[in-house]
């Protein structure tokens, strides 16, 4: 017999933390009917490799679905593709749709996500110039990427430098244009990013420090011909990729008068100030027992372990969210994993060689271990994790030296 009585949960966004959420719902066995509204035609689906092998064509789009659409018809969900939620209202707990539906809502969960950062340049909209944010930029730009064309990435940041090394391999002429004093700097320190700057310049990418970008240059079709830079030069290119970083997409909850500070401000448990609306992923603030302070993160390990905690607040358990944040980054031959925030660390230990490949920065705060960034040195990254969420007093001496067993200092 049909529980007629059961409300309806409603997830607007269909990216990665909607779609750990739904799954997470389906192994819970979740009883509430749910229904997932996003805009693109697509169900949720893994982002990280639109920027490695889906860019290079090495897999198809199917293999990046978190679940086929039949898994979630058959647990009696639905997937509501290529419409987006315009409005809340909180009153009355409904949802106003794109295509002038309305959504009855009993609880409601924002995984809205993020948009690209634009450059506000002359010349910015020219054809030619992308972003890499879903999987039609992706589709877009991978058709222009042909052997001997001339490809310029503003930014030096994870996903361009991952753009980079799928390019360069691709028989492109490849520059990267960043304007920090070094690449990666907002996430990791000196040793990690001299390390790739090297890897990529030795793969044959002209990289390029210190240099800001103020325009774009055109050919007589309108399309970008060059880069402008501050200091009066111009970068010959076919092909642009800006990739200067995302902002969370916060339009639908600030309309709707729910708190937002740099994302959608939620708690531990993932909830808004309206305790029927819960957010998630990259377009939330959070509070996190890991900090002191509320943070916003931009990661797929942050997406899953907020679906997760969401789950439990919706099945009515008690799981904070604690977790350790986590990043990885594959460029080459090279699996970068990070764990922790450096950024207020006061020392840095090393251990191995550079010169090696594989080697790990461990970052202390007060003698306490806060991060630690691995280059091929997976072990370095998994005793590192634990050690960072113990926030483990341990001795620099131990951490660079490679003839002590990391496991044993946990």
């Amino acid at each position: 017999m049909v529980n007629t009585q059961k409300e309806t949960t409603v997830i607007v966004g269909g990216g990665h933390a909607a779609g750990a959420l739904m799954t997470t719902l389906l192994q819970k066995k979740y009883q509430n009917e749910v229904v997932l509204v996003g805009e693109e035609i697509h169900p949720p689906y893994q982002r990280p490799p639109l920027s490695k092998n889906y860019l290079a064509g090495d897999v198809g789009q199917d293999s990046l679905y978190l679940k086929p659409c039949s898994v979630y018809e058959v647990a009696g969900h639905q997937l509501r593709l290529g419409l987006r939620a315009e409005q809340i209202d909180r009153d009355k707990k409904i949802i106003r749709l794109s295509d002038q539906d309305t959504l009855k809502y009993g609880r409601l969960v924002l995984a809205t996500g993020s948009h690209v950062r634009r450059l506000n340049a002359p010349g910015a909209d020219l054809k030619g110039i992308h972003y890499l944010h879903d999987m039609a930029d992706s589709d877009a730009l991978r058709e222009q990427l042909l052997p001997g064309k001339r490809l310029v990435i503003v930014g030096g940041g994870y996903i361009g430098l991952e753009v980079a090394a799928t390019a360069v391999k691709k028989g492109l002429n490849v520059t990267v244009l960043e304007a920090a004093e070094r690449l990666m700097q907002r996430v990791t320190g000196p040793e990690i990013s001299s390390f790739f700057l090297a890897k990529h310049r030795d793969a044959g990418v002209d990289v390029c420090l210190n240099t800001a970008v103020i325009g774009f240059e055109a050919d007589n079709q309108d399309r970008v011909a060059g880069v402008t830079l501050e200091n009066g030069g111009t970068v010959p290119a076919d092909i642009v990729l800006v990739s200067i970083g995302i902002m969370p997409e916060t339009a639908l909850a600030e309309a709707a008068g729910l708190p937002c500070d740099d994302g959608i401000v939620v708690d531990e448990y993932t909830c808004t100030g309206d305790p029927d609306i819960l957010a998630i992923g990259d377009c939330t603030r959070h509070r996190n027992l890991f900090f002191e302070q509320p943070q916003r993160m931009e990661s797929v390990a942050n997406a899953v372990d907020q679906a997760r905690t969401a789950a439990a607040t919706l099945m009515g358990e008690d799981k904070p969210y604690d977790a350790a944040p986590w990043f990885w980054s594959n460029q080459y031959d090279v699996r970068l994993q990070m764990v922790g925030l450096s950024k207020d660390h006061d020392q840095r230990v090393v251990r191995g060689n550079p010169r090696d490949g594989s080697f790990a920065v461990f970052y202390m705060r007060e003698g306490h271990l806060i991060a630690v960034d691995a280059v091929n040195l997976p072990m370095a990254f998994m005793v590192g994790k634990k050690l960072v969420y113990l926030r483990k007093r341990v001795s620099s001496e131990a951490l660079s030296d490679v003839d002590v067993d990391l496991k044993s200092l946990v």
